[in-house]
């Protein structure tokens, strides 16, 4: 997160931090990234994890279409 710009950051901070959900929205967010941003948080946080979480790894690789259609289908349904 820190190699990001100030705005990723800023947003993350502000969209995140301080919530009681913040797992939660760190995964929304996360999910509604750029691929540059995506592609970060894979190589530097998930792919060297023993063993990688590789559903998480294939969720955020999917096109904007799926990823978008997992939120609002699974996380954010009521």
């Amino acid at each position: 997160m820190l190699t990001q710009p100030r705005a990723v950051r800023r947003s993350f901070a502000e969209e995140v931090f301080g919530h009681d959900d913040a797992d939660h929205r760190q995964e929304l967010w996360m999910l509604r990234q750029p691929r540059a941003v995506r592609e970060s948080f894979i190589a530097h946080v998930l792919a060297p994890q023993d063993p990688p979480p590789l559903q998480e790894i294939w969720m955020l690789r999917q096109s904007d279409e799926v990823r978008e259609s997992y939120v609002r289908e699974v996380l954010l349904a009521a």
